[in-house]
């Protein structure tokens, strides 16, 4: 497998992935053209140095996604945490044993880029996710919160 930084092109089929999941379906506007909005995140992200939106390839086609999030703080006597997010893969693939490989490719980056701690967010309607990412090692060590803002 390819690990490689997503490109202008690839964002299409990055939305299609977060779209094609039961959470994604009810956030995501995944159509063609795609709207203008996503272009414009894929640049914010792609300009910004401690953000890492990666695309997994097998044999030239585009099978994965996930970003990571550096995170630089004063705790941890200055400390970066890497957050990880938006992990896909694309339907007809999983079950292979791709998510794990992304996930240890995601480590060994965290750890390149000096990160203490690799986190990650699970929706809670999702235990076969919490099972996996408790197979890689992951820890439920706090309880994790979310206020959702209305943008006007």
């Amino acid at each position: 497998m390819l690990f490689r930084k997503a490109t202008k092109a690839d964002v299409p089929f990055i939305v299609q992935m977060l779209a094609n999941d039961k959470l994604g379906k009810l956030r995501e506007d995944y159509r063609e053209p795609l709207p203008e909005k996503y272009y414009q995140a894929f640049e914010n992200i792609d300009t910004d140095p401690n953000q890492e939106l990666i695309i997994v390839e097998k044999d030239g086609e585009v099978i994965g996604t996930l970003q990571l999030s550096f995170i630089q703080y004063l705790t941890y006597q200055g400390g970066i945490r890497a957050q990880i997010e938006a992990v896909r893969i694309r339907e007809d693939v999983r079950g292979a044993g791709i998510g794990q490989q992304m996930f240890e490719w995601a480590i060994a980056r965290a750890k390149e880029r000096k990160a203490h701690i690799l986190q990650l967010t699970t929706d809670k309607s999702r235990p076969e996710a919490l099972n996996f990412y408790e197979k890689l090692g992951f820890k439920a060590t706090h309880e994790g919160m979310k206020l959702h803002l209305e943008i006007v």
